[in-house]
């Protein structure tokens, strides 16, 4: 990946979308919905943009959406492009780093994961306070152009623990508006605390290998978000992480596990998702 594909990339962005974002959101499996409720909403297929790649998975529209909550303006990807699809690193980190070209300083990166913890149930929320990179490639693998970053960044706080206090916070409101208003009497608590495991994926992983990732402190798995993560440390954007915990993974249960249930998941806690999205953009972003 060259600096000047990146800057190309930025300044097509630019082009079509003058306001300076601050703020910018990539939205997992099932969870592009928050996208559609953007003001004056730009919206920019993959295809259009210079360099970018093509999402090729279900859940995933492969769109870029520029526009403004409460006036402030933000970026979200609805879809992203992952490792397992075929797609080098450096592709799939390419949005994260037109992002840092584009000045925007946090990054919220959200995802479908599978729980690797009894105590998590499907539909609640995980942030992440830290990862395990099990994918086999890191994404910074290979020269270095210190443009985007150090040789050899720091990784000890990966997701920013204020960020992660502020979701919390509000986490708890929503909780307790709605068992106030009757909805969702056993929504709280819908937040947990976790470390995600990244892995390359397609397949699910095997009863097995869950129980190796549990042993190596994991409470979540996925194929995704981890490499995002480290290019936007590398480039010294804030990071957070949010998993919607979509099912439960291999051998917890007995159950089968399949794409279908990670999507439907996703879209029983849209609603809930959402604001939790909206407020925590309303909050970090000034």
């Amino acid at each position: 990946m060259s600096y000047e594909k990146v800057t190309e990339a930025a300044e097509f962005i630019r082009s079509k979308y003058d306001r300076q974002i601050k703020t910018a959101i990539v939205l997992g499996s099932g969870l592009g919905a928050f996208a559609d409720e953007l003001e004056n909403a730009v919206k920019i297929r993959y295809e259009e943009i210079p360099h970018f790649q093509k999402s090729t998975v279900e859940g995933h529209a492969g769109q870029l959406v520029l526009g403004e909550i409460e006036n402030i303006p933000i970026a979200v990807q609805q879809g992203r492009f992952h490792f397992y699809e075929g797609y080098e690193m450096a592709q799939v980190i390419f949005p994260v780093r037109t992002f840092g070209l584009l000045g925007i300083k946090n990054l919220i990166l959200t995802n479908a994961a599978g729980s690797v913890q009894t105590s998590f149930k499907p539909g609640n929320l995980m942030l992440i306070r830290d990862h395990l990179n099990l994918m086999g490639e890191n994404p910074l693998r290979g020269a270095n152009d210190k443009r985007f970053g150090v040789r050899f960044p720091d990784m000890t706080e990966v997701y920013d623990k204020n960020f992660q206090e502020i979701v919390a916070d509000e986490a708890a409101k929503i909780a307790e508006e709605r068992f106030e208003q009757g909805i969702n009497k056993k929504l709280s608590p819908f937040l947990q605390r976790g470390v995600y495991c990244a892995l390359s994926g397609p397949t699910y992983e095997t009863p097995a290998e869950i129980h190796l990732y549990r042993m190596l402190g994991a409470d979540a798995v996925g194929m995704s978000t981890v490499p995002e993560a480290i290019a936007a440390r590398h480039q010294g954007m804030k990071v957070l992480g949010i998993s919607c915990i979509t099912n439960m993974a291999a051998g917890i249960t007995d159950e089968p596990i399949n794409h279908e249930e990670v999507m439907e998941t996703g879209a029983k806690v849209a609603d809930v998702f959402r604001e939790l999205l909206r407020r925590t953009v309303l909050k970090i972003s000034f």
